[in-house]
């Protein structure tokens, strides 16, 4: 029996299961530094619940798996992410341990001037482990989604994401997001960790940049030479666009021209839109196209989460030839389909 009294042989089969940490996030009211900020606004925050909760609202069944504290900031993000009608009853409450929360500026991540304050160190989430979390409820999925951060957390997550990516009959489709995190602890052992949990997956999603930092790797070609055991490995090359190593093909799609509000969050919301059409069975192309697009709503809305384009309006755009793909450009307010007409195409 699972701590709310739901029997695990019970749990019904979804479309992805999606197994980290969620933490609440305080955005500052105001730029600038977190020592002159004076007040911050509430959100939540985290990569796994955040794929979850885009597939959620692309029309998916998804469930997302984790531990909180017993308090607000946990009440907040059940809440939350329940909300986005993903299914949270293989949550665990933590009587002991805080649920853990961040502060953030309002700059651009991958800046210098941007300033991130983690309290997570201790954290219920952290204290995930195989003996404490429902594997039947995280196996019962046709894709089981995890990333290279909940490994970093504790042993207990290592050992928990060991056994979830052990070759076995049956298993989920595992899709893992490198996500390297310098900050978190192993940095001796992290890059080999993270190599070892990525080959062992079927589904991989890694940035050419973070390859180049966390392995030396260089170039698309180099990183398939690492990773040669997944199905599908995908390289996200930033505004270039993305590689797609599936089986013995290669695929190159160029991103969409974009007017970026904030870049938090693009990550996520493009394995969420590779992920949707994975699990329709598109070409990879598509596939391909369709992370892009999702990825873009996040970009030109503010937050870590942003509502995907409805499934309509970016299959129209998913199928332009590659010439209209080319000459796409997209902004705030691209996602309200209402505002574009079938045959639109809009240009730099």
């Amino acid at each position: 029996m699972t701590a709310d009294g739901q029997s695990t042989a019970a749990r019904d089969v979804v479309d992805v299961v999606a197994l980290g940490e969620s933490m609440v996030t305080f955005l500052p009211g105001r730029p600038g530094r977190l020592a002159d900020v004076p007040s911050f606004d509430r959100a939540i925050g985290g990569a796994e619940s955040n794929v979850a909760c885009v597939l959620a609202a692309a029309g998916h069944t998804v469930r997302w798996v984790s531990r909180v504290g017993a308090d607000g900031f946990g009440d907040h993000l059940v809440e939350t992410i329940g909300g986005y009608g993903v299914d949270v009853s293989a949550v665990e409450r933590d009587p002991v341990r805080p649920t853990g929360i961040y502060f953030r500026t309002a700059g651009d991540r991958a800046t210098d001037a941007h300033e991130v304050a983690y309290y997570r160190a201790g954290s219920a989430a952290s204290a995930m482990a195989a003996a404490n979390v429902d594997l039947a409820a995280v196996r019962a999925g046709r894709v089981l989604h995890l990333s290279g951060i909940t490994p970093m957390l504790s042993d207990g997550c290592l050992g928990l994401v060991r056994e979830l990516t052990a070759l076995r009959a049956h298993r989920p489709l595992i899709s893992f997001d490198v996500n390297h995190r310098p900050a978190l602890g192993r940095s001796a052992d992290g890059p080999g960790v993270l190599l070892e949990l990525a080959r062992g997956a079927d589904l991989v999603f890694v940035g050419e940049d973070e390859a180049a930092e966390v392995w030396g790797l260089v170039g698309a070609d180099a990183v398939r030479a690492a990773f040669p055991d997944p199905e599908t490995l995908v390289v996200k090359q930033g505004g270039r666009g993305a590689t797609v190593f599936h089986k013995r093909h290669v695929t190159f799609v160029p991103a969409p021209h974009v007017d970026v509000v904030a870049e938090v969050g693009a990550g996520d919301a493009f394995a969420a839109g590779f992920l949707s059409a994975t699990l329709r069975g598109l070409p990879v192309r598509d596939r391909l196209r369709h992370g892009h697009l999702t990825a873009a709503a996040a970009l030109t809305a503010p937050g870590d989460l942003a509502a995907p384009p409805v499934r309509d309006h970016a299959d129209r755009l998913v199928a332009l030839d590659d010439q209209a793909w080319g000459r796409l450009r997209l902004g705030p307010g691209w996602t309200d389909a209402a505002d574009w007409a079938d045959e639109e195409v809009r240009t730099p």
